[in-house]
């Protein structure tokens, strides 16, 4: 009788251990991982659109010879501001989830 009841408690520890965790399972844990996508299109065509504004806007605001000059000098910044612009607003997270330990 000693005997059985001795075989029944390790057979029923072995149970509970082979179920319980494990140290290394314990430990793992999901992380969110994130990147900044961006397609160079947007930017490119922001830069265009940009420049062409400020190169209409240069030679408007420019008086006498100095027209061709700040049609230049609006393209310029125009481009600038247009490629910012497009930069800011075409920039957007891809995330997903990873296991981690």
């Amino acid at each position: 009788m000693r005997n059985k009841l001795l075989a029944t408690l390790v057979c029923s520890a072995l149970a509970v251990t082979a179920l319980a965790p494990t140290a290394a399972m314990a430990e793992r844990h999901k992380v969110r991982v994130c990147r900044d996508v961006s397609s160079r299109g947007a930017r490119n065509a922001g830069t265009a659109v940009g420049a062409v504004g400020g190169a209409l806007a240069g030679n408007a605001l420019a008086h006498g010879g100095g027209k061709t000059g700040g049609t230049i000098l609006g393209a310029v910044a125009g481009g600038v501001i247009g490629h910012q612009v497009a930069k800011h607003n075409d920039t957007h997270k891809v995330c997903h989830w990873e296991w981690v330990e």
